[in-house]
């Protein structure tokens, strides 16, 4: 196994930092071999074939041209959970781990019976949540079909009750109400995209990721005008948002009369969501 880990090593050396082909070669290997970092570590016996051998020089060629490695092994964990993921959907962060978690410990004491996820993609924050939240409804919405199939994909197979609707949340007017609205819509302006990795602009969903100069929080405004309509009294609002607009989400969130309105960093120290509750009466009195 050393033999393997070091020639995969070398390889990834071309192309990436030295830390990061360390890291995705545990990966590698895990995955191809099924075997742990442990095994990988202490110098475990593998049997190689043919099959093994060519598969590794395909992720190996996928590798070279910077395509994610999540990609190239079609998963990725979340939540300590493995998902499917593929070009159809935005492969989850660990900055979305902390606003899951951070819900759940909001809420621990108190569950929600109702959560709709906008935007849902491969499902993440959905399935978490409803595997949170055992006793919750949970609806993850998306316009999508194959960002769809994949979220479905990942519910089955972690055995997670969530339903999902095909549609688009500008045109969308649901009649439900819910506890708990959830989104990390597509925030990052056009005028960005050459300060992003290679990897994310060649092979990552456009359709999740990239918003109009002239208006980076159509999305928001949106989901914020469903959530006046569908979230029950004093339910809750969270974002994920671009670092650069925290302020201008907050203000569009005060002039639509939402309160509590909470600006949250994440691990980077950088402004990274929103937390923000409604109450029907604040509205219907102004």
């Amino acid at each position: 196994m050393k033999s393997i880990q070091q020639e995969v090593i070398s390889f990834l050396k071309q192309y990436y930092q030295s830390s990061e082909a360390e890291t995705m070669t545990f990966w590698l290997l895990e995955k191809l071999y099924q075997v742990s970092q442990t095994d990988i570590l202490m110098n475990k016996k593998v049997a190689e074939s043919e099959n093994l051998i060519k598969q590794k020089n395909e992720y190996l060629e996928k590798l070279k041209y910077y395509e994610p490695i999540q990609y190239v092994l079609g998963e990725c964990y979340f939540c300590n959970r493995k998902f499917e993921v593929n070009a159809s959907v935005l492969i989850p962060r660990p900055e979305t781990e902390e606003l899951v978690n951070y819900i759940y410990e909001q809420h621990q004491d108190n569950t929600p019976q109702k959560i709709l996820d906008v935007g849902t993609g491969s499902g993440c924050i959905a399935i978490s949540l409803a595997l949170n939240f055992p006793s919750a409804n949970v609806t993850a919405i998306d316009i999508s079909e194959k960002a769809l199939e994949t979220a479905q994909k990942n519910a089955h197979n972690l055995k997670a009750r969530v339903d999902f609707i095909r549609t688009d949340v500008l045109k969308w007017q649901p009649e439900d109400m819910w506890d708990i609205i959830v989104s990390n819509p597509p925030y990052i302006k056009e005028d960005e995209k050459n300060s992003m990795r290679k990897n994310v602009l060649d092979y990552e969903p456009h359709l999740a990721l990239f918003v109009e100069n002239n208006s980076p929080l159509v999305f928001y405004k949106a989901i914020a005008q469903i959530a006046q309509k569908s979230l029950n009294d004093n339910g809750f609002l969270y974002f994920e948002i671009n670092e650069a607009l925290g302020q201008e989400t907050v203000a569009e969130l005060e002039k639509m009369y939402f309160i509590n309105i909470e600006l949250i960093k994440d691990f980077y120290g950088k402004n990274r969501f929103v937390k923000a509750q409604y109450k029907s009466s604040k509205f219907m009195s102004k």
